[in-house]
């Protein structure tokens, strides 16, 4: 079967307060749907990053942004479009990396997150340069990371409470 190409749909969610910046890899196809980050019911990223800042968890499109421009996260993708199965990393082939120097110069970011092992090998690979802020891979919020209990998964997020 022949790997679908796709474009990332939505631009980053970033202001000029924005001190961290989460990448993710690439939209699930329930995030496509939705037209937003994380939009899977099961992936655990919004009840993660709402319990990390003491925060309710944001339900709408508008308040998933709202919490984001409160809690100064930035919120990204590291790749700008591949060839990809359905929602699965490892399927992800062809990948062109997303302009993360966008989100830095508009932004006074010191800490960059990425959610999961892909995003933070997409990452190193295309996307990390000499002077950037200090990166750090994190546990994958993604339902495929069964392994991870929400309450471990929030404990290893609190790193993000240091940087807002």
């Amino acid at each position: 079967m022949e790997l679908k190409p796709e474009v990332h749909p939505f631009e980053p969610v970033c202001d000029a307060e924005s001190r961290v910046l989460i990448l993710g890899s690439f939209p699930s196809v329930k995030s496509r749907e939705c037209d937003f980050y994380y939009g899977h019911p099961q992936n655990r990223f919004w009840k993660v990053t709402a319990a990390v800042c003491g925060c309710e968890v944001p339900e709408s499109t508008e308040e998933k942004k709202d919490f984001l421009h409160k809690n100064r996260i930035a919120l990204w993708d590291t790749i700008a479009s591949c060839r990809i199965r359905g929602s699965g990393d490892s399927s992800i082939r062809d990948a062109v990396p997303n302009e993360i120097g966008r989100v830095l110069q508009a932004a006074p970011i010191r800490l960059i997150l990425c959610n999961g092992t892909t995003s933070w090998n997409l990452f190193r690979k295309y996307c990390m340069t000499d002077g950037m802020p200090h990166a750090l891979k994190m546990p994958s919020t993604s339902p495929a990371n069964a392994a991870w209990s929400l309450e471990r998964l929030t404990e290893e997020w609190m790193v993000l409470r240091d940087y807002i």
